[in-house]
Parts: C-alpha cells; sequence; structure tokens
C-alpha cells in the first residue's frame, strides 16, 4: 500500500509540474486530468471511497468546462508540447524545486505515518468518509452556500469577460 501511495503521490506531482510549466492549454487540461486521478487515488488510499469519486466526477465536469474555454479562446493551430526546449526547461526547473524541497523537509516522513481512515474500522459503526461528509453539510453549510455563490458570480464574470463587441459569448477570436 505504501507503494501505491508514493506512485499515487508522485504522479500528482509530476502531474501539477506538466501543468505549471506548459503554456497549451491542451496539454494543460490533460494534466489537470491527471492531477485529478491522482488526487482522488490518495483519497481513495485514506480510506476516502466516496469524497474520492464525488471530486473526481467533480472535477472531471470542471475541467471539461475550463478546457471548452480554453480551446475556443486560445485556438493555436500548432501548440507547444512537452517536448518544446522552453517547456522542457520548465519542467526541469519545476522539478529541481520540488526535489529541493522535499531534500529540506525530508526529516519528519515516515512510512508508518500513512494511516488509512478506517484502520480502527471494528470499533466504530461508520466509515470515516461518510462521517466527514455529514460534518460538511452539517457545520460547513454556510461555507458551501458562499462557495456556490463565488462559483456563480465567476461564471458570469467569465461570460462577460469573452461577450466582447456584443455578439454574445460564443465567437471567432
Amino acid at each position: 500500500m505504501t507503494y501505491m501511495m508514493c506512485l499515487f503521490l508522485f504522479g500528482l506531482v509530476m502531474g501539477l509540474v506538466a501543468v505549471a510549466s506548459n503554456p497549451s492549454p491542451y496539454f494543460a487540461a490533460l494534466g489537470l486530468v491527471v492531477v485529478a486521478g491522482m488526487g482522488c487515488g490518495v483519497l481513495l488510499g485514506y480510506g476516502g471511497s466516496f469524497l474520492s469519486l464525488v471530486l473526481f466526477l467533480i472535477y472531471l465536469g470542471g475541467m471539461l468546462v475550463v478546457f471548452a474555454y480554453s480551446a475556443a479562446l486560445a485556438a493555436e493551430p500548432y501548440p507547444e508540447s512537452w517536448g518544446s526546449p522552453a517547456v522542457v526547461l520548465y519542467m526541469a526547473i519545476y522539478s529541481a524545486g520540488v526535489v529541493l524541497a522535499c531534500v529540506s523537509m525530508c526529516g519528519g516522513w515516515y512510512e508508518f505515518s500513512w494511516v488509512p481512515v478506517d484502520e480502527m474500522a471494528e470499533f466504530s459503526v461508520f466509515r470515516g468518509d461518510m462521517g466527514g461528509v455529514a460534518l460538511m453539510y452539517s457545520l460547513g453549510g454556510g461555507m458551501l452556500v458562499i462557495s456556490a455563490w463565488v462559483l456563480l458570480l465567476t461564471l458570469f464574470v467569465v461570460l462577460e469577460l469573452t461577450r466582447g463587441m456584443s455578439r454574445g459569448t460564443v465567437r471567432a477570436v
């Protein structure tokens, strides 16, 4: 299980490096899909199967919208890929930064500190992730309403920014 968690965390970090270093929206959207999958794998490894499934579905829906907007607004005939020299340079710089951060903070990480949420399942009535979902909807209800309002406001801002010359939101760039 430790090797699977290391694989998920390594894929998560490399996906973030791919998103940060790529100027093309097509390949950055692919990096976001990798990051979402690996992040949900980490959650799944810690015992949050329901939360992992919900987040993966929400991330994929959100990334579909982001990819549609970015593909419509940045219509490049020949986008830069991960093999371009500038992108490879940025990936090397970001990877070196990640390695330096890991080396500077490596003293407190051990294998036995990776404990899943259902380790004491025989003493519990509920699964660990179900208790978190109930807590999110009971005590975090105000934050959910604020988050929904911010997302709606963001949608209107993006629609207004892409409107341009009173021709509506769908236009040729």
